[in-house]
């Protein structure tokens, strides 16, 4: 299991949502290329971009600042969510260096773009599926359908997915743990990697993820954590080093 510090990008800065709330917005940097190389230097392989302008707009909007990083560190991998909503956005980003794309809230208005997107970018997208109570939120998280995170995950997973990153809105930003049991419900019941996303406060919340991730046979193969290392509750070096030693062990 890897731990992913995420990179949330607004108005040009590094910052943190509570529950994906404007009005519970936090900023902690103006200089996000800054703020991916400092987690790249306590060890991230992987990093999590959220485009929120992107989100809240429906088209990307903090490119250049994404390539950048993209650029800076190409054995890194990132995935990039925000905003991902046609083939030539796709396209624009991996050309970029972006290795993952999270389809979010056109998966769930139009499901057959993503085996459209499979099929034209075999081996690079993923599916971010928000939930609240179960249910779907899309279009940053304003909106709250009446489709299950289960049904939909069902859906994609024939569809070639790389995996699917699954937020708890209730639990994102809010630093009071993960939501283990819908993390584990999810996981169970669909066959591609899960990313759990939301609630990460400090270490004993990663060492119960490792304990859930054994439980679940390795479906759950990462965890973004986003506040608590900005916060600092969570040292993300020695978070990354726990896992490493259970990989190895």
């Amino acid at each position: 299991m890897q731990i992913i510090p995420a990179i949330d990008f607004k108005d040009g800065k590094v910052v943190n949502l509570k529950q994906g709330r404007l009005d519970e917005l936090t900023a902690y940097s103006e200089d996000p290329v800054g703020m991916a190389d400092k987690w790249v230097e306590q060890g991230a392989e992987r990093l999590h971009l959220v485009d929120l302008d992107g989100a809240f707009n429906g088209f990307p909007v903090n490119h250049d600042a994404i390539a950048t990083i993209a650029k800076n560190h190409p054995s890194l991998t990132i995935q990039l969510g925000g905003g991902i909503r046609s083939a030539e956005v796709i396209e624009n980003y991996l050309n970029a260096g972006v290795d993952q794309l999270i389809i979010g809230t056109k998966a769930v208005q139009s499901p057959e773009f993503v085996g459209e997107m499979c099929r034209q970018f075999p081996g690079h997208i993923m599916v971010g599926l928000d939930g609240l109570h179960g249910m779907v939120a899309i279009n940053g998280w304003k909106e709250v359908t009446e489709i299950s995170v289960k049904s939909l995950a069902s859906l994609f997973e024939v569809d070639g997915i790389e995996g699917i990153v699954f937020t708890d809105i209730g639990k994102d930003g809010m630093m009071g743990g993960i939501n283990l049991q819908s993390t584990k419900e999810l996981a169970d019941g669909i066959s591609v990697p899960v990313i759990a996303s939301g609630g990460v406060n400090d270490i004993k919340d990663v060492e119960a993820l490792l304990e859930l991730e054994a439980r679940v046979d390795g479906g759950i193969v990462g965890v973004i954590t986003g506040r608590a290392i900005y916060e600092g509750t969570l040292d993300l070096a020695e978070a990354i080093a726990l896992t490493r030693a259970k990989r190895e062990s």
